[in-house]
């Protein structure tokens, strides 16, 4: 009796070993899409390999790390593929596993099983952009620039940002990065409308969404003021200085502000670039020193500063001439230039035989210099002979003015040589022929007596000698009278013979020596 209980306690042992080891699962594999657009149906395959007979295995998937949340399920039975339908939702994006394990829980032992990793995409079609400026959409030049452009819906999103419908390039000053344009160092040039379109794509299908223009408006910053001023004559001795500030660059609205020193006088707001204000003014009186500032918004810039001090025309008025020459040093024009001794505000005119000439004619223009003169060019020919003269007034009061000297103007007059110059010319060189003349004869004369006394003076000299000399030596010939008288003859003769014809050669040489000949 004891022997067959263990007997049959033995075999139900065995029996239950063979039929654990018979329900053993192997790894499931994972297929499916691998992207789908949200809320579309996709379908995954979950199947297990050596499925036991007979044996429910139910198939899970989950995202890989979260098993507390199921994805979709399905019932194996005999080894059937399980088909999985899933409604794809934006959470469903990431790697996917399945999961096998017996569904029948009276069975114990058995391990769950894992799939490989299937990564799933889920793309939501972009939809409602729409640009947000992080400031404000009127800024001034040099300021930063930031848009981001938000969507309603929308994943794996590309960006393109368009600024007047022209694609914004990425460059040092132009950033973009994901959903957001960063403009630094704004110009002028950045003002204008800016879109920007966001894309994704599913299946080769683009999917587009372009958002509204938003307007960007950059303002210039006003340059630093022009600072300037007319004088206005309102009755006799009383008179205004007419201020005006103007920059060239700058978005209105502008508030120009004039000072006197540190002192402010006035101020106004416009809607231009330039503003005039007006001021009580005393001639022959410093008033000050004046200087406008402008501002737009942005730091204010200033002018350079202005001395408020008017000086009336007066003083002799000059005019200097120049001359320009072409072929044969012969003049072809001539410049005039007329200055006033005094006078902060001329006004110069120039006249041609009493006619004025105003700004440019023919054969001449006129044009003012700085600092306070004027310039008469002239083309020298018929049309331009006459006489000329400048006037000088106050530019706020013609009343009173002051002219030049006349200058007559005349072609062959200027071509033709003075005749104070003839005359000095030629006189000069008179006097150089009758200076050299008596330098040469000067010479001739002190040559011929100073050679010709020392010829006569040696000649009577040499002879008393050579008649002493002669006495020394006549005891040789005492013996004959005759033939002494001859030697001394012949030796006079011999002297005088030279003397006289060295004379020729000696005021030869004289000649040449003083007169170069």
């Amino acid at each position: 009796m004891l022997d067959s209980f263990f007997v049959i306690i033995l075999g139900l042992c065995c029996c239950c070993r063979t039929q654990s080891s018979q329900f053993f699962l192997g790894h499931p594999r994972l297929d499916g899409p691998k992207e789908a657009l949200v809320k579309s149906i996709a379908e995954f395959q979950c199947e297990v390999p050596n499925h036991p007979m007979d044996e429910k295995v139910l198939l899970q998937i989950f995202k890989l790390g979260d098993y507390s949340r199921t994805l979709g399920v399905y019932t194996s039975i005999e080894g059937k593929v399980g088909n999985i339908p899933m409604k794809v939702k934006m959470q469903h994006e990431g790697n996917l596993v399945c999961k096998a394990s017996i569904q029948n829980t009276s069975i114990s032992g058995i391990n769950a099983t894992f799939s490989n990793i299937h990564y799933f995409k889920v793309i939501e079609p972009v939809k409602g952009a729409q640009i947000i400026p992080s400031g404000l959409v009127e800024l001034f030049e040099e300021s930063t620039l930031e848009l981001r452009c938000e969507l309603s819906a929308g994943n794996h999103v590309s960006y393109k940002w368009l600024h007047n419908d022209q694609l914004i390039s990425p460059s040092s000053s132009h950033r973009v990065s994901d959903n957001q344009l960063t403009i630094s160092r704004v110009t002028s040039k950045d003002s204008g409308s800016y879109m920007c379109v966001a894309t994704n794509v599913f299946n080769q299908t683009v999917f587009n969404a372009r958002s509204s223009e938003v307007e960007i408006t950059v303002k210039d910053l006003v340059s630093a003021p022009d600072i300037s001023f007319t004088v206005l004559k309102e009755a006799p001795h009383k008179y205004s200085a007419r201020v005006r500030c103007q920059s060239t660059q700058g978005a209105p609205p502008i508030t120009f502000s004039l000072y006197n020193g540190s002192h402010q006088i006035t101020n106004v707001t416009v809607d231009e670039r330039h503003a005039e204000l007006k001021l009580p003014l005393v001639l022959n009186r410093h008033m000050g020193d004046l200087c406008c500032h402008a501002s737009n918004g942005e730091p204010t810039t200033y002018s350079r500063r202005l001395p408020l001090h008017v000086v009336p025309v007066g003083g002799p008025v000059t005019i200097e001439s120049k001359y320009d020459s072409g072929e044969n040093y012969a003049i072809i024009g001539l410049r005039f230039y007329c200055k006033a001794d005094k006078g902060s505000h001329p006004r110069y005119q120039w006249f041609l035989n009493k006619t004025l000439l105003q700004d440019q004619g023919s054969f001449y223009y006129v044009m003012d210099l700085p600092p306070k003169q004027s310039m008469l060019a002239l083309s020298v020919g018929r049309s331009s002979a006459g006489t000329y003269h400048c006037e000088v007034s106050d530019n706020f009061d013609n009343t009173t003015a002051i002219s030049s000297k006349r200058r007559y103007i005349d072609k062959e007059v200027l071509n033709r040589i003075p005749d104070y110059v003839v005359g000095i010319v030629f006189g000069s060189f008179a006097f150089l022929i009758f200076l050299v003349s008596a330098c040469c004869c000067i010479g001739v004369i002190f040559r011929k007596r100073q050679y010709g006394e020392k010829s006569l003076w040696s000649l009577q000299t040499q002879r008393h000698k050579a008649a002493y000399e002669d006495e020394l030596d006549l005891s040789g010939y005492s013996d004959n009278p005759d033939l002494l008288k001859v030697v001394k003859m012949d030796e006079f003769d011999q002297t005088s013979e030279a003397s006289e014809d060295d004379w020729p050669w000696i005021q030869k040489e004289t000649l040449k020596a003083f007169c170069g000949k």
